[in-house]
């Protein structure tokens, strides 16, 4: 598995997996919880995350959940966004990524001191969106994105997905050692599988994704509509636990980077289970 560096940041084989704390600065999202949009709010909530083991915070400015009716104007999506960068990059030096689909917007971010760009589509909306990382030099999650494309297991055409956003970075001059790789859990809507078992087919397969392009993986699944199908939650708010049981389960096959709304509660997860793989591994 290549090795990524963000400021300082290794996220890599041998590095432990690392948190990504979700603030929503779009009061669309699909988890109520998360929504920050005043500037005291927003400012604790980063502070707060980065007490409890946020390694990155994640800022996203336009709620990306397919099943909602999300639509704003580039402007209002950069007037967000930078609201939100500001206020933390002023107090906090831990790396921010911008989740957006807009070069326009990403542009913005990274100019007023983001560091990632994280795109779910994976730079398939926005033609500008690559070239602008190659500029810019930094790091990108690229999302799978329309895996409906193509045939085969939801692994295989996530896998087939991603192929084709990394041939887009690629070509635009993203180095291989910026690119970390996000197979959307909870995007995914295809007529040959229903939605949620496209979910525990990609968490079950997160090793086929790792050997196709030793590039680090991103998971995000806090919260997720696939856990209040398994537990029968409607509600974001009942789903923490079922979150946590998910993400144990990401960890151990293999993913390096897990975005969350809880923060502590992950943290204390995700350090269990790799002591388990740890002293598990060991000879007596």
């Amino acid at each position: 598995m290549k090795t990524i560096k963000i400021n300082g940041l290794s996220i890599g084989e041998t590095d432990p997996v690392r948190l990504m704390g979700v603030i929503n600065l779009s009061p669309e999202s699909f988890y109520e919880g998360s929504i920050k949009t005043g500037p005291g709010t927003i400012l604790q909530t980063a502070l707060r995350q980065v007490k409890e083991g946020a390694d990155i915070l994640d800022l996203g400015a336009k709620s990306t959940a397919p099943y909602l009716e999300t639509e704003i104007s580039t402007e209002e999506e950069t007037k967000r966004a930078l609201k939100g960068l500001k206020i933390i990059r002023k107090e906090i030096d831990k790396p921010i990524s911008i989740d957006t689909t807009r070069a326009k917007v990403a542009k913005a971010a990274l100019e007023n001191g983001a560091d990632i760009l994280n795109d779910v589509t994976g730079f398939h909306t926005d033609p500008d969106m690559a070239p602008l990382a190659a500029e810019f030099d930094v790091p990108v999650i690229l999302g799978a994105t329309k895996i409906n494309r193509f045939t085969g297991s939801p692994t295989e055409r996530i896998i087939k997905a991603l192929e084709q956003s990394l041939k887009i970075a690629k070509e635009a001059g993203v180095k291989e050692e910026r690119i970390i790789v996000d197979p959307d859990i909870g995007f995914h809507r295809i007529k040959d599988y229903k939605w949620y078992k496209i979910d525990a087919h990609i968490l079950t397969h997160l090793q086929a994704i790792n050997k196709a392009f030793e590039q680090p993986i991103c998971i995000g699944l806090s919260r997720k509509s696939f856990i209040g199908k398994f537990l029968n939650l409607k509600e974001p708010e009942e789903r923490l636990y079922g979150s946590l049981g998910a993400t144990s389960l990401a960890v151990i096959n293999g993913a390096k980077i897990i975005r969350t709304h809880d923060v502590r509660e992950t943290w204390e997860a995700i350090r269990v289970v790799e002591k388990i793989i740890e002293y598990g591994s060991e000879d007596e």
